[in-house]
């Protein structure tokens, strides 16, 4: 039996890694209230400030037994649509009769990039929102709003998953990210968690802000805060493929089995492909973009990623993969600009951690 599986045995009920065992009572988040054994609607609630507020939905499902806290956040880049969709697919299929402990779903957190179809950023501000926490009360929505989830969902919750995928742009492959913290129990809960994910590509995401008031992405704020956390990538360029939907949607009731938040067992993957290092290729101006290389492929150190042409067609930039490695996403259309992320490379860790 695995890790999670049997450390809940050996300790006391109600204290386990600094984690609260929640007792038979509502649960409230933002404006959705729920008792033991219910599911309810509501938003979060962001006052307007220096520009205009906004409500992100969020829906908590309150298990009919007691326990521990799991939040399921998604749509922070409002057109990676197949993690917002497989959140949407888990508001629905998730049964507070079968739940032990409550579930916190925020299946939308940036509305305006989701409505308006702009990729990575919120065009209220022009700031991403997984590069803004733990968020200020007083600063733009994308603060504010950041501010509002730290307290309202990472504060209230004990393991946190953060959802995303490929944006318009990004032809990406599914993959998954674990931080190591130097804790311990924590890092080997979110291990296991990963593992139960189920993804086969795990990046282990090891320089990140140590900071509590700079902790830049979402599951990072919770990591910094205690709590095991772990982010998950799939769907791409704009689509909305069952396969992928399907590998976020049975990921969570996996990790959830294995938190033992829901009945029956973990799936837990064997042997994933570790990666160590990420390489980002960036363009060095405008121009038009023909690939190569698909997502998912296996690169060499010097090989031709694609070409770079000017309006007339005239060759620019030929961009080679500066390491070796698999190409977890490649720029998905034509359009470039000074700065845009041609691929993102990841160098295959020589052992598993």
């Amino acid at each position: 039996m695995r890790f999670l599986c049997g450390i809940f045995a050996i300790l006391l009920p109600n204290a386990f890694f600094g984690i609260t065992c929640y007792g038979q009572s509502n649960f409230t988040v933002g404006t959705a209230s729920a008792a033991p054994g219910q599911k309810a609607t509501g938003y979060l609630e962001v006052p307007a400030g220096v520009d205009p507020g906004t409500n992100i939905p969020v829906v908590v499902v309150n298990g009919a037994k007691p326990g521990r806290v799991l939040a399921l956040v998604s749509g922070a880049h409002g057109t990676e649509y197949a993690s917002i969709i497989a959140v949407e697919k888990l508001i629905a299929q998730l049964d507070p009769a079968q739940v032990t402990g409550t579930i916190i779903l925020v299946p939308l957190v940036n509305i305006a990039s989701f409505e308006q179809k702009v990729p990575h950023v919120n065009p209220i501000d022009n700031k991403s929102m997984n590069r803004s926490y733990p968020g200020k009360a007083d600063g733009t929505q994308t603060e504010r709003a950041s501010y509002i989830i730290a307290k309202q969902v990472v504060d209230r919750c004990d393991y946190l998953i953060d959802y995303h995928g490929g944006d318009l742009d990004e032809s990406l492959r599914p993959y998954a990210y674990w931080g190591p913290t130097g804790n311990e129990l924590q890092d080997h809960i979110s291990k296991e968690m990963v593992l139960a994910f189920g993804l086969d590509h795990i990046i282990i995401w090891s320089e990140r802000p140590t900071d509590p008031n700079a902790t830049r992405y979402l599951d990072n704020t919770a990591s910094v805060r205690g709590k095991p956390s772990i982010v998950v990538e799939a769907g791409y360029a704009g689509t909305v493929e069952n396969d992928d939907v399907n590998l976020l949607v049975n990921g969570t009731l996996s990790t959830m089995r294995a938190l033992r938040m829901l009945p029956g067992e973990a799936h837990f993957i064997e042997n994933p492909v570790w990666i160590e290092k990420l390489s980002d290729v960036l363009a060095d101006g405008p121009g038009i973009w023909y690939p190569l290389v698909k997502r998912g492929t296996y690169v060499s150190a010097g090989m031709k990623l694609g070409t770079i042409t000017d309006y007339f067609g005239k060759v620019i930039a030929e961009p080679r993969a500066p390491v070796s490695g698999v190409v977890l996403h490649i720029n998905a259309v034509p359009s470039l600009k000074k700065g845009d992320n041609i691929a993102d490379l990841g160098v295959v860790a020589a052992h598993a951690p």
